[in-house]
């Protein structure tokens, strides 16, 4: 008995990882991934870093997977330990460097690396590099074995992307799949979910009056079940699949926020939401851009069109831009176009040279030179963001409400050979005059985030053409990337980030109705 027992723990241990409910590891094809993703964020991302650092930080990522596996850098090794020993030590990538005697006295294999390598070999050399640390760790560690390749890839990324900006990831090959074949999440629901830290799923983003937002949901609620079933950011795809549904249906969802248990009943609406809302009301035409798909042009310049056409035009048009997240890139810009004859609307900058462009107006005003108010929030993001910049900076419009989000960042996507990709921010986005729309964000000419008070007093100060928010707009328009965070901090706090409020539409109105106060908040 004894002796059968022994032979059955021989065979457990000599069964291959995949017998054993393990994903096989593959040298040669993490290698190719290496390769393709970091040749692209070597010559893409927008800022350089060196490979090192990439190399560094990869390694470090492990730990997620791996407590007991640890990455760091002496006399110019890279080194990976596990516990007290050391699993492998190399020579830093893109670091010229010979053996030290002391390393060398260990007796480990150790090659020194070329004194000087061009910057096209960068890749393979960190491919090679990180592929050897890989296949070290995957043979010490059961839990990288557990999580897979795919999930040893995704730790390493995470952890790159950690250092290098707040939007650049590795999708998986199951979540890019999934992205081509629906927009994760974005349901009938008005609703668009995300991993979260510590495998938790958040609410992303909420379409304004959508069926979540008006239950009361917020950006950031951990989704914990949906029907009853427990989910995860492990389970993202199925979690997807139920928030799908057909129209009118209705789905239970469990949520946490904070410390607080949360419990809703959603109906999936019976109609997908359009990406704008236009009325006319008092003479002033009003538009709700909720976010912009690859229709809202044409349904901007269709509104404008059709309320322009009138015996009676609107005497003033207001764009809403609050809760709108962005969306398309090029629709921001041709939504702007829609209310330009001329001139510029944005530029990007990177140090890729395809990621260098400027855009410019090419159409003719829409709106027939009528006066233009946009209200934003703390919540206005990306696109928005630039329609908002651009409008504003070239005195079309006054901007109304609170600084926005501060997204102006512009995104590369590269497919790779497993069938994932790398989401890579490789340009900024700059406002016609030159100021930077990441971090900044927008600030209003008039600000509503500071109360009631604040806000009568500074249209008092408007209508004796004093505009309050004026030193603070050209301190603003006089920035440049980089900013310092000190100065982005103090310039934001002027008119703090908030969600939209009535007093945005009050203004507006104000604004509206008194020429003169409207022409003193124009930028100059």
């Amino acid at each position: 008995m004894a002796a059968l027992l022994l032979v059955l723990l021989l065979a457990s241990l000599l069964t291959p990882a995949s017998a054993q409910g393990e994903s096989p590891f593959s040298r040669p094809q993490l290698r190719g991934v290496l390769r393709e993703a970091f040749t692209a964020i070597i010559d893409r991302h927008l800022e350089a870093a060196a490979p090192g650092d990439l190399a560094l930080w990869s390694l470090r990522g492990l730990g997620a997977l791996d407590t007991s596996l640890v990455a760091d850098v002496q006399d110019g090794m890279l080194r990976l330990r596990q516990g007290p020993g050391v699993l492998r030590e190399a020579p830093l990538p893109g670091r010229p460097t010979a053996i030290p005697p002391e390393a060398a006295a260990r007796g480990r294999p150790l090659v020194a690396q070329p004194a000087a390598l061009p910057p096209a070999a960068m890749p393979d050399l960190l491919a090679d590099s990180l592929s050897q640390f890989y296949a070290e760790a995957w043979q010490a560690s059961p839990a990288l074995r557990r999580a897979g390749m795919e999930g040893l890839l995704q730790a390493g990324f995470d952890e790159v992307f950690n250092h290098l900006d707040p939007y650049s990831r590795y999708i998986t090959a199951e979540e890019a799949w999934q992205a081509r074949q629906r927009r994760v999440g974005q349901s009938g629901l008005g609703l668009r979910v995300a991993a979260g830290q510590r495998d938790t799923l958040v609410i992303a983003t909420l379409v304004p009056d959508g069926e979540a937002a008006r239950a009361g949901l917020r950006e950031g609620d951990v989704l914990r079940s949906i029907d009853g079933v427990a989910i995860s950011a492990r389970r993202i795809i199925m979690a997807a699949e139920m928030l799908e549904g057909p129209p009118g249906s209705e789905v239970a969802l469990e949520l946490r926020r904070g410390n607080q248990r949360l419990s809703v009943v959603l109906r999936r609406a019976s109609q997908l939401l359009q990406p704008l809302q236009a009325e006319t009301q008092d003479g002033i035409l009003w538009m709700r851009i909720a976010a912009f798909s690859a229709t809202t042009t044409e349904q901007v310049s269709a509104a404008l069109n059709a309320a322009f056409a009138q015996a009676t035009p609107p005497r003033g048009v207001v764009l809403d831009l609050r809760g709108n997240r962005g969306g398309i890139l090029t629709q921001a810009m041709t939504v702007a176009d829609a209310f330009l004859s001329g001139g510029p609307v944005a530029q990007s900058l990177g140090r890729h040279p395809e990621a260098q462009r400027v855009w410019n107006a090419a159409g003719s005003d829409l709106a027939q030179g009528a006066p233009v108010v946009i209200m934003v929030d703390g919540r206005t993001a990306s696109a928005a963001e630039i329609v908002a910049a651009a409008l504003g900076d070239r005195g079309r419009a006054v901007v109304v409400g609170s600084a926005t989000l501060g997204k102006g960042l512009i995104q590369i996507v590269i497919p790779l050979s497993n069938g994932a990709e790398v989401l890579i921010s490789w340009s900024r986005v700059l406002a016609p005059r030159g100021w930077p729309v990441q971090g900044l964000g927008v600030l209003p000419a008039v600000c509503t985030s500071l109360g009631v008070e604040a806000l009568r007093s500074g249209l008092q100060m408007l209508g004796q053409g004093q505009p309050p928010m004026g030193p603070v707009l050209a301190r603003a328009r006089l920035a440049r990337p980089p900013v310092p965070a000190s100065e982005v901090t103090a310039l934001r706090a002027s008119c703090p980030p908030a969600e939209g409020r009535d007093l945005d539409v009050q203004a507006a109105r104000t604004l509206l109705n008194s020429p003169a106060t409207y022409r003193a908040a124009l930028p100059r």
